[in-house]
Order: structure tokens, then C-alpha cells, then sequence
């Protein structure tokens, strides 16, 4: 399992991306961020026209249940993939 201190580093990493990933990608990267450092997704799923909000809300509700060391894990191997194939 991926340290916090490798998390961390992978979370800066993660800003120095030669080339934006798509839109599934980033919804993975930040669903996987909000899984491992803050759990389960809590609150209200997002109405109306917040489309972003909904779809960010969704792609993190769609992980609950993994645990946090998991979703860490799988972060700094997501970031560390994007970085191999750039």
C-alpha cells in the first residue's frame, strides 16, 4: 500500500501533468483523492444544473465502500501511469 507521505507526493505530482488528461480521467483522479483522504462520499448529491458538481459527486459516491488505504493506492498508481504513457 501506497504511503501518505507517497500520496502526498503523488498529489504534487499531479499538477506538473505534461497534457490535461480527459474528463474520465480527472473525474477518477479526483474521486480517488476524495476516497482516500476524506472516505465516503457525505452530503447531498448536487441538483439541478450543476452538472460538474454532479458528476464529481457521482464518480466519488461510485467508490464508497473502498477504503481509504485502497484508493491511495490506486491514486499513486493512476498519477504514476499517466506520467509512463506521456
Amino acid at each position: 500500500m501506497a504511503t501518505p507521505e507517497e500520496f502526498e507526493a503523488a498529489a504534487a505530482r499531479a499538477q506538473q501533468l505534461p497534457s490535461k488528461p480527459n474528463n474520465m480521467v480527472l473525474l477518477q483522479m479526483y474521486a480517488l483523492y476524495k476516497q482516500a483522504s476524506e472516505g465516503d462520499v457525505t452530503g447531498d448529491r448536487p441538483g439541478g444544473f450543476d452538472f460538474k458538481g454532479i458528476a464529481k459527486y457521482d464518480a466519488w459516491a461510485s467508490l464508497s465502500g473502498k477504503s481509504p488505504d485502497a484508493a491511495r493506492q490506486e491514486y499513486v498508481d493512476l498519477i504514476s501511469s499517466l506520467f509512463e504513457s506521456a
